[in-house]
């Protein structure tokens, strides 16, 4: 009598293939590892649930080593080689919009946890970090209400994120009332270390009897030096505040933080938030990784949300095949780690609050400011005449990332 054959083990009987996307080496560096390692947790803990749709997930790292056309040729391998079937990561925007095409050629997911500049929505890309009308409109308008800021140096690193931003503040500056010669910008390289003279200059232009206040889209290890050269001349935060868009806990870990006290930053998490999910995930996170000095920070908590939203999208659609996921996640929500739920929006960003930190001593912060409500994502800043009438909208009958309402014509999927 012979035996029966052993069925054929089904290629979707075997592990989920996750992509992780980080600098691990180079200026970005300082910012990013955390984000990969946070990545490992969540993957471990999805894993010891019993993974997604019964199958355990398989983790698959690569450094794209702050190298942008690097980041987009290892996405293509991770994709086509490694076969994975969705991404978490980059930090800068250029790396986003340098891996952005090998997304939307492949039809595979980036799940992109940081704050950006807006001014775009592609349906491969889910955007779980903050857009401008979720940390930059309202950091400028506590400055100017609560501070009574009337003078502002809008001082970025010299690429997309910071330059696009900083044209939206300004625009959002002069319609409030600020004159233009009451605006003062200046972009330095990635990795910037020479800052005696820029920050001379902002003395001298906070020296005309009015109040100033300097908004940083300083991005990486550059802030070291920068915050560095504040202190050397003496400029403390009740003079000119700093309020910052790319400094958080980890980047504070990294230097002396006493000269800091006071300077503030916007995010839409802080590491000090007293909530239970704020808590346990505290304590996941300094177990997993052996370390009870391991911060958290604001990029680690869009992981979190958006990794959830993505298993979630799984379940629901039954298959991790991306048209399916795209489908399945708009309007799935999860809880956020500060006492709210995230929504995955229409346009592929999500509901976020809005809170501007003071930094303490010991390199955490005091919550100073908090939005009584979610503050949904925009795709398109209401601000700039060439968006105002543009929305984004991936769910039928719309199918757009900059879908024009007054001419009710889709223009395509993302902007240039």
């Amino acid at each position: 009598m012979s035996l029966p054959m052993a069925p054929a083990i089904a290629q979707d009987e075997g592990p989920i293939k996750v992509g992780i996307l980080h600098s691990l080496s180079g200026t970005m560096a300082i910012s990013e590892t955390t984000l990969k390692d946070v990545m490992l947790m969540l993957i471990e803990q999805q894993n010891e649930a019993g993974g997604v749709m019964g199958r355990q997930l398989e983790p698959v790292v690569v450094d794209i080593a702050s190298d942008w056309p690097l980041a987009a040729e290892l996405a293509r391998r991770l994709i086509e080689v490694d076969e994975v079937d969705a991404v978490f990561g980059c930090w800068t925007s250029v790396c986003r919009k340098s891996v952005l095409p090998v997304f939307e050629e492949l039809n595979s997911l980036l799940f992109y946890p940081v704050q950006y500049e807006g001014e775009e929505s592609q349906r491969n890309v889910f955007y779980t970090g903050a857009s401008p009308n979720q940390q930059a409109i309202p950091a400028v308008d506590y400055l100017m209400n609560e501070e009574g800021v009337e003078r502002w140096v809008l001082a970025g690193t010299d690429y997309v994120y910071p330059q696009t931003t900083n044209k939206i503040l300004e625009q959002y500056l002069l319609d409030s009332g600020v004159a233009s010669e009451d605006i003062m910008i200046n972009y330095t390289p990635f990795g910037h270390s020479d800052w005696q003279t820029i920050v001379s200059d902002i003395v001298a232009f906070g020296s005309e009897g009015m109040k100033t206040a300097v908004v940083s889209t300083i991005n990486g290890d550059a802030n070291v030096p920068f915050y560095r050269e504040l202190a050397n001349q003496g400029v403390a935060a009740e003079d000119i505040p700093v309020v910052a868009f790319s400094v958080g806990e980890e980047e504070l870990s990294g230097f002396d933080t006493a000269p800091l006290v006071g300077h503030l930053a916007a995010w839409n998490y802080f590491m000090s938030v007293e909530t239970p999910e704020n808590e346990e995930f505290i304590a996941s996170w300094q177990d997993f990784i052996g370390s009870e000095d391991r911060v958290t920070n604001d990029p680690m908590e869009a992981h979190y949300i958006g990794f959830n939203l993505w298993v979630d999208a799984v379940e629901a659609a039954g298959t991790t095949d991306a048209d399916a996921v795209i489908e399945a996640i708009v309007g799935l929500e999860t809880p956020n780690l500060t006492g709210g739920m995230a929504e995955m929006l229409p346009n592929h960003h999500i509901t976020k609050p809005v809170l501007i930190g003071e930094i303490q001593d010991d390199g955490q912060f005091f919550v100073v400011s908090e939005t009584d409500d979610l503050v949904p994502g925009d795709a398109w800043s209401d601000y700039l005449p060439e968006s105002a009438m543009l929305e984004a909208d991936w769910t039928d009958p719309i199918m757009c990332g900059n879908y024009n309402t007054e001419t009710e014509t889709c223009g395509g999927g993302s902007a240039e």
